[in-house]
């Protein structure tokens, strides 16, 4: 079983309380009406897909209910850090 931190919660919970949300830190277009076909496009279904560590987007569904940001390594499945919502990634990724 994977442990989550919650960074609101302030506690590490099973993995089947927290739902994925897709990648962190995707900026919404400030001009939407500007924006043609591939634009948006490329905004709501084009991302990464790193080998190792990648920002994420979580929900704690089953505890506080609030989104949070996790660096979690995607060959290890290993959560490094969370850290809430409209923070920057912390730059040594560490809990």
């Amino acid at each position: 079983m994977i442990l989550i931190h919650c960074p609101y919660c302030e506690e590490d919970r099973p993995e089947v309380e927290f739902t994925y949300g897709g990648e962190a830190h995707i900026a919404r277009p400030l001009d939407p009406g500007a924006l043609d076909d591939r634009q948006w496009e490329t905004y709501l279904y084009i991302r990464r897909n790193p080998r190792g560590a990648h920002a994420e987007r979580w929900r704690h569904a089953h505890g506080c209910a609030r989104f949070f940001n996790a660096v979690r390594d995607t060959v290890t499945d290993r959560f490094e850090v969370t850290y809430k919502t409209g923070e920057p990634r912390p730059a040594g990724d560490t809990k």
